[in-house]
């Protein structure tokens, strides 16, 4: 009898053991990190764009405030910019002109050159998929007090500062917008923002800020190149509404050619996972004014004959190191190496709820999951 009992079981036992072996290695397998494997495996993908916004991970959670049957579809038709009496057809008449949910797309290759920056609305994706769309050359992307925004696939670059201005923005509202420093796309004061699949490199300032009090932020599958300040996260050192900011900075390629801020993070929280690091000047992490960062899986590739440490921060007015810290499962690579703080400390954990949470792949694997990074190269026919 106990024999009998015991094979069935021992068969389901190895059944399972095998099946889990399989899931679990499933994105690997295709290349595809999470986020991608939920959209880029349909071949239908164009007729149900609306499916990336059930595919985001991190603290933005699932961007399903974007989609539904109220969702107005808007085609950039014109790559012109009017600053204060936009044309229908062009992006910014999109973010001035149409009220509610609205899925913007643009209807072939383009560059567009913007005059003055562009007020994104709330509940507003920008969907760059499948055409090859440059915000250059001008004044870029500006979230100031939004929410529910997604912005995928477009190249942003040689962004530039711009004085102080008057633009027209959402629901057609006149608004003084101060001097801006030259940043690919800034976030001030928002909440739920997935940046996802964008090329960003080459602009004055910086390519990314997260500043005065946002938070709920997802920055996914990007490439960023050619720049000497990446990322900021937290506005400054006074500003202490920043302590509730939490950013999930994920699956990204930084470099090469990239010197530091790959986040620097003040106050806040950031988790920053699964990403391939080729080379940095200065630092790749850095922080201030006591943040916290669990540093997990990523592949760090130290430059030849430079700065082989990873992490930076300030000290505090009595000469401490004001951070923690925690590599977890990170690979270091030419030589590259990594000085944690918070030592006897648990490695501070991003606490996700079950829509934020995702898998994190293997550090050896991210070579291969990022390999995609960046504004994808979609077909003529149906694949991205």
């Amino acid at each position: 009898m106990m024999k009998t009992n015991y094979k069935p079981s021992y068969f389901m036992l190895t059944l399972l053991f095998t099946m889990q072996i399989i899931t679990s290695s499933t994105s690997f397998v295709h290349g595809f990190n999470a986020i991608d494997e939920c959209w880029r495996t349909d071949p239908n993908w164009r007729s149900h764009r609306q499916q990336l916004a059930k595919c985001s991970v991190g603290y933005a959670g699932k961007m399903i405030n974007n989609i539904g049957p109220d969702v107005v579809k808007y085609k950039v038709t014109d790559n012109s910019d009017n600053p204060l009496n936009p044309k229908p057809g062009t992006l910014r008449y999109a973010m001035t002109h149409i009220k509610g949910k609205i899925w913007v797309t643009f209807e072939r290759d383009m560059k567009i050159r913007l005059q003055k920056p562009l007020l994104v609305s709330s509940f507003t994706t920008i969907d760059g998929r499948g055409v090859n769309v440059n915000i250059a050359d001008g004044a870029c992307l500006m979230l100031q007090r939004v929410t529910n925004v997604i912005i995928n696939g477009l190249r942003i670059h040689h962004c530039k500062a711009q004085p102080a201005s008057t633009v027209m923005g959402p629901d057609k509202k006149i608004i003084n917008v101060g001097p801006v420093d030259g940043d690919a796309i800034r976030m001030l004061t928002s909440s739920k923002i997935w940046i996802d699949h964008n090329t960003l490199f080459d602009c004055e300032d910086g390519l990314i800020d997260v500043t005065r009090g946002s938070t709920d932020i997802t920055i996914s599958n990007n490439w960023f190149r050619t720049q000497n300040k990446v990322m900021l996260l937290g506005h400054d050192d006074g500003f202490l509404r920043d302590k509730n900011m939490k950013v999930t900075v994920a699956f990204n390629y930084f470099g090469p050619n990239c010197n530091q801020r790959m986040p620097r993070v003040r106050h806040g929280y950031a988790h920053v996972v699964n990403n391939k690091y080729k080379g940095w000047g200065n630092y790749a992490i850095g922080g201030s004014m006591n943040p916290s960062i669990k540093s997990q899986a990523n592949y760090f590739i130290a430059p030849e004959g430079g700065n082989k440490e990873i992490t930076w921060t300030k000290e505090d007015a009595v000469g401490e190191v004001a951070w923690n810290v925690q590599s977890v499962k990170d690979v270091f690579v030419n030589g590259a190496s990594f000085s944690g703080s918070g030592s006897g400390r648990e490695a501070v954990k991003p606490n996700y709820t079950p829509e934020q949470a995702f898998p994190v792949e293997d550090g050896n694997n991210v070579k291969d999951l990022t390999r995609n990074a960046g504004a994808l190269k979609c077909s003529s026919s149906s694949t991205c």
